[in-house]
């Protein structure tokens, strides 16, 4: 895979850290932001909930797709949301609930990910 620029993910309100993650093996494949948040976990925990949430939807039998998990926290947001060119990939970002636009931030989030270019 060619390596991939997060940087323009980092002008999202509330940032905090990014990262892309392979949800097949819970590998973290970029990163930027925030040094002490240990992303590598981060996207090993987050493969699981994605995976499961595919499972899940697959045995209600919904015939749809996620666009995207939002997980709140206190004091913080976390998205994840699965690629659609590529859905055993995610993009996951931390956002400072208290200065995020969650509504811009979704949207922003899906804006990039047609940035992404993996060739």
């Amino acid at each position: 895979m060619a390596k991939v620029d997060l940087s323009s993910i980092q002008d999202i309100d509330g940032f905090i850290a990014a990262a892309l993650g392979d949800s097949s093996s819970g590998m973290l494949l970029a990163r930027i932001g925030n040094q002490s948040v240990d992303l590598d976990l981060a996207i090993a925990g987050n493969s699981e909930v994605v995976n499961r949430k595919r499972a899940l939807v697959a045995r209600l039998n919904l015939d749809d797709k996620i666009e995207d998990i939002l997980i709140t926290l206190g004091k913080q947001y976390h998205l994840i949301r699965p690629l659609e060119r590529n859905d055993k990939l995610f993009l996951y970002l931390m956002l400072d609930r208290a200065k995020a636009n969650l509504a811009m931030a979704r949207h922003e989030l899906r804006a990039y990910e047609k940035t992404l270019d993996f060739s």
